[in-house]
């Protein structure tokens, strides 16, 4: 019973899906670019990935219906930053544990700017992590499908670019992590902010009158050796 007390996002399962989720997610941020990027994770202490060309890290842990970390936000309301503020929104975990999953989708949509990357992670449904959430007495944790998500994400004007499973299908202890291949128990999701293209705008040619020549009588014409 101590054991499915403790906190399942400092589990040793959780630790081996944590390490896999950031391997197969490196690629992908190292080519982040942009001067701030926000963490949002169900994970206490998490740190963020070091990037080299993001300038800086702004972190939020999700406890309850409260964010703490680098502020304090009450995760009901907007979160506290400008539209369009970051490169890179990473969500790690964060679905599962968010009052309202959909408006914290929504938000990070609006912070992210133009052009700038939405990675998110989480335990996929159809897997065996479900299962071990009920026995760990985690009721209360949301797992959504990738499917669900980029639904919401389109239609928050993001495009979705990659969805993998990875990790172990169940639960392990296995200190390695690995992908998992199409049955992992968890899952990242890679998608992308459209830019607002301007509106073409049509322009009436408009015939603009040669300037006079000085020097010349009317009807003249200037040679080619002038």
């Amino acid at each position: 019973m101590a054991e499915r007390d403790q906190d399942i996002y400092a589990s040793k399962p959780m630790r081996g899906l944590l390490a896999a989720e950031a391997q197969a997610l490196a690629p992908e941020l190292q080519r982040c670019v942009g001067a701030y990027a926000l963490q949002v994770s169900a994970v206490a202490r998490a740190l963020p990935p070091a990037l080299p060309m993001l300038d800086r890290w702004v972190h939020l842990h999700l406890d309850g219906n409260h964010g703490a970390g680098d502020l304090h936000t009450c995760m009901d309301e907007p979160l506290p930053f400008l539209d369009d503020a970051f490169g890179l929104v990473l969500l790690s975990h964060a679905l599962e544990v968010a009052p309202d999953p959909q408006f914290l989708l929504r938000e990070a949509a609006r912070v992210l700017m133009p052009g700038g990357m939405l990675a998110l992670t989480g335990m996929h449904p159809a897997s065996g992590w479900l299962p071990w959430l009920l026995w760990r007495g985690r009721r209360g944790v949301n797992l959504e499908s990738p499917l669900r998500i980029g639904h919401w994400l389109r239609s928050a004007e993001l495009n979705v670019e990659r969805v993998q499973r990875v990790g172990p299908m169940w639960p392990s202890s296995a200190a390695v992590p690995h992908h998992g291949g199409p049955l992992g128990g968890g899952y990242l999701l890679i998608a992308r902010k459209r830019r607002q293209a301007a509106a073409p705008v049509r322009l009436r040619p408009r015939a603009i009158a040669a300037a006079p020549v000085a020097g010349l009588a009317p009807g003249a014409r200037r040679s080619a050796a002038a």
